[in-house]
């Protein structure tokens, strides 16, 4: 029963899934382990990132415990399930703890989440990142495993400056998560290095879920859960800076987005 809380929580958000008719695609579940520790570093496009993750997990038999901002845990009965799950609070002003709570899960043969780019991008790019998923996988040599999710954002639409679209609960939206193969990890590494890599890595694989017939706009469409480089309506990097809650700590982008498309 020690899992009780988790498994209760699975059921409500396949329950979830159902009723907003969201079909989950996964690909690439191979390179996710059936056992062991591993660190998932996965981009953060929408509010469904994690119930879109973990359904994709289970897949392989695994529960997930992601690194979450730490006022989620401020709801008493919200809290008090994040910790039946063995979620761990991210308070920015002081991440070590969390940190130390992630490396003693994985040395307990865990899979834990982590979204390197601490918070979502409103570009739909993959935008400045912190260090903390290369870090956990040099130190406790666990595979570094790239994570896309793509599809929640425009079932509940990111707001801007306070306002938020009205989200759209059409049936049969398509939604992807891919596992991408484990970034090369040695002991040692340069930790910089190794997150420039993991972020040329997160795009490359974006892109090419977001290239797909299913997930782009019709002709004419107005599209701002669709990235600018790429024809949407989202703002772009450069527009983005004034929305993002970037850490002063992240580690700014030298990957993406790319320009050239075939299919534009």
């Amino acid at each position: 029963m020690r899992e009780g809380w988790y498994r209760s929580v699975n059921v409500l958000g396949r329950v979830l899934l159902w009723l907003l008719g969201i079909s989950v695609r996964v690909r690439g579940q191979q390179h996710l382990p059936r056992s062991g520790p591993v660190v998932l570093a996965s981009v953060h496009g929408s509010f469904l990132d994690f119930v879109l993750v973990e359904k994709a997990a289970l897949e392989r038999g695994r529960l997930v415990r992601f690194l979450c901002r730490h006022d989620v845990w401020r709801a008493p009965l919200v809290g008090r399930a994040m910790d039946g799950m063995r979620h761990v609070p991210v308070d920015r002003e002081a991440p070590a703890a969390a940190y130390l709570t992630a490396r003693r899960l994985l040395g307990e043969g865990e899979a834990v989440c982590v979204f390197p780019e601490a918070g979502i991008s409103h570009s739909f790019t993959v935008r400045s990142l912190m260090r903390g998923a290369a870090a956990l996988a040099v130190e406790t040599g666990a595979p570094l495993v790239p994570v896309v999710v793509w599809g929640g954002q425009r079932v509940l639409p990111l707001g801007r400056h306070g306002r938020r679209p009205r989200p759209d609960l059409r049936r049969g939206a398509p939604v992807d998560v891919c596992f991408g193969p484990p970034l090369p990890v040695c002991p040692g590494d340069d930790l910089t290095r190794l997150t420039e890599r993991l972020g040329h890595t997160l795009t490359a694989m974006l892109e090419q879920v977001q290239r797909l017939p299913a997930h782009r706009p019709a002709e004419g469409e107005w599209a701002p859960w669709y990235p600018a480089h790429l024809g949407g309506d989202a703002p772009d990097r450069r527009a983005a800076l004034l929305l993002d809650e970037v850490p002063r700590a992240a580690l700014p982008p030298s990957w993406g987005p790319t320009v050239d498309d075939p299919l534009r």
